[in-house]
């Protein structure tokens, strides 16, 4: 399979599941802050954003390929 096609197989794959472990970390960052953990919290939560962050590079990636 040429690099081109692989990639638009991978992409979505990946963008996908990021997605996925940003909507998890997002729910523990919560439950981290109703615990008492503030700076947890705020650590997990920036995480999510920057899997999200990954995500719009990897939508830009995708675009590259069209």
């Amino acid at each position: 399979m040429e690099v081109a096609a692989k990639l638009a197989h991978l992409l979505p794959h990946w963008i996908e599941h990021n997605e996925a472990h940003a909507a998890q970390s997002e729910e523990w960052a919560e439950k981290a802050r109703a615990a008492g953990l503030s700076e947890v919290g705020e650590q997990i939560a920036a995480a999510a954003e920057a899997m999200r962050e990954a995500n719009r590079r990897l939508e830009r990636a995708g675009e590259g390929l069209k």
